[in-house]
């Protein structure tokens, strides 16, 4: 792959991801675990390592407790990701996902993250601009805000990355989400009921869930992805619409299928495919992902075959 474009990606509240594996998992009883397994991650560096598998120079940058760094300086070393984190003292939150492979379950216990101050805050915003200054065009903003960081960050983020005429993925929910569409980044990838949530009303069918993806930010979004569960994924862009429905997959682990769905927009973008192609390798970016322990990407072929399976259809809608 030539000339590859430089990419940063955001995490401000970053997670160790434990996966435990039990069989006929019940609340109120105890549970066997047969398997676990152990992960650095969080949206954005489930983003970097995805798009750094795939061949492409990525910095990592976002808030890290010191407490507990090693997963994240191992993972790093080992996909080759620069590390611009800005280190705070505490802990790294956990996220426990409890997978039972026999009735297709996974329980997810989210942690709390680290409490942060302003000028941590302010160091990850330095970092930001000045990676912007250096070259890098391409930005992915990912995740949720830790305690002590204020609800508009990700807006201010993006109105001073597009002010310097980088390229803004945002990849989170609830008021951060709603505030940051205002600075309009260029895409965002929501869920049904994160998009509900915006928009404050119910959306069934189709027509009515493009609809309200093209009215984020007065139509400023260049294109909004929504991930639908079951029901596919659609890309939405002014002029076009595309539902992309993967085949049904054995579910090994749901870490990082959302975040390597991210990186095969990113992926997309950069090397110029059109919407169909970018709804139906991103979709197996994802598909790839669910059948993988940890945010790990699959051989490029392996992709390229799942994205022969996935079914794309372009919608004549508005």
């Amino acid at each position: 792959m030539a000339n590859l474009a430089r990419i940063a990606t955001v995490t401000l509240n970053p997670a160790l991801d434990q996966t435990a594996q039990a069989t006929n998992f019940h609340t109120g009883r105890v549970n066997r675990v047969t398997s676990e397994h152990a992960d650095a991650g969080g949206k954005g560096v489930n983003v970097a390592s995805f798009l750094s598998a795939y061949g492409y120079p990525v910095v990592a940058t976002g808030l890290l407790g010191r407490a507990n760094l090693e997963p994240f300086e191992d993972l790093f070393a080992e996909k080759g990701i620069t590390d611009r984190f800005v280190k705070v003292p505490g802990t790294t939150r956990v996220n426990v996902k409890l997978v039972d492979r026999i009735r297709e379950l996974i329980t997810e216990i989210n942690f709390p993250g680290i409490t942060a101050d302003a000028e941590s805050v302010s160091a990850v915003m330095e970092t930001v601009l000045a990676l912007a200054d250096d070259g890098v065009r391409w930005f992915v903003l990912s995740g949720s805000l830790p305690t002590g960081v204020q609800t508009d960050t990700y807006r201010q983020m993006v109105e001073q990355l597009k002010a310097r005429g980088c390229k803004v993925v945002l990849d989170t929910s609830g008021i951060p989400f709603d505030r940051a569409l205002s600075a309009r980044p260029h895409v965002v990838k929501p869920n049904i009921d994160e998009l509900q949530e915006v928009v404050g009303s119910s959306l069934g069918t189709l027509e009515e869930i493009v609809t309200a993806a093209r009215a984020l930010a007065d139509g400023a979004i260049e294109l909004s992805v929504v991930s639908m569960r079951d029901r596919g994924a659609l890309f939405v862009t002014s002029e076009a619409a595309v539902l992309a429905v993967p085949p049904k997959a054995r579910i090994v682990s749901t870490v990082g299928a959302g975040d390597a769905m991210v990186a095969g927009i990113t992926h997309g973008l950069l090397s110029g495919l059109s919407l169909p192609e970018i709804a139906r390798l991103s979709t197996a970016f994802s598909l790839g992902a669910l059948g993988e322990l940890g945010p790990n990407m699959l051989p490029k072929e392996d992709i390229e075959a799942f994205a022969e399976l996935v079914e794309v259809t372009e919608l004549k809608i508005g």
